[in-house]
């Protein structure tokens, strides 16, 4: 059974992403925190809530490239280089994502974009840096709550692979 901890009363019922986590096995916390809808900036607002190095908090970015959907998770204090995608994903160019189709593909909304989950799954690479941290948080499946878990546990539950993202 997966160990949850949920934190604030935001936490409220599962996602998504604690529902697929949960199915395979996975220890994982759940942190919540009040979003304010001020901030565009989601994942840095998730950092200082949670008083989390930004290092080791992640946002989850989708792109297309050869016409199909990717999912690139990188530490919030950084940027996905598109080209670093496109090739751990064996293509030429990658773009980002049209908002609309990532939170139809994924069924949640920009700023809550979990890369667990997903309404359609897509290969997934997950930024080397996230191997510095026994654990690391991404999106819990909406604004305001987060998941903590082991990089390894994230890659095994997404199917994803480490590779070199941000820049």
């Amino acid at each position: 059974m997966a160990k949850k901890k949920r934190t604030g009363a935001q936490a409220g019922p599962g996602t998504p992403a604690t529902v697929a986590l949960t199915a395979a096995g996975i220890p994982y916390t759940a942190h919540a925190y009040v979003h304010d809808p001020q901030v565009s900036n989601y994942g840095l607002e998730a950092a200082a809530a949670l008083d989390v190095d930004p290092d080791r908090v992640f946002k989850t970015l989708l792109a297309v490239a050869n016409g199909r959907l990717l999912v690139g998770i990188v530490p919030v204090s950084r940027m996905l280089d598109l080209g670093s995608l496109a090739a751990a994903a064996g293509a030429k160019r990658a773009s980002m994502a049209d908002p609309a189709l990532a939170e139809r593909k994924t069924g949640y909304v920009v700023g809550g974009i979990s890369p667990l989950g997903q309404r359609t799954a897509s290969p997934t690479f997950l930024d080397d840096s996230a191997a510095a941290w026994a654990t690391i948080f991404v999106s819990g499946g909406r604004r305001g709550v987060d998941l903590e878990l082991a990089p390894d546990d994230l890659l095994r539950v997404t199917g994803g692979r480490l590779a070199p993202l941000a820049r």
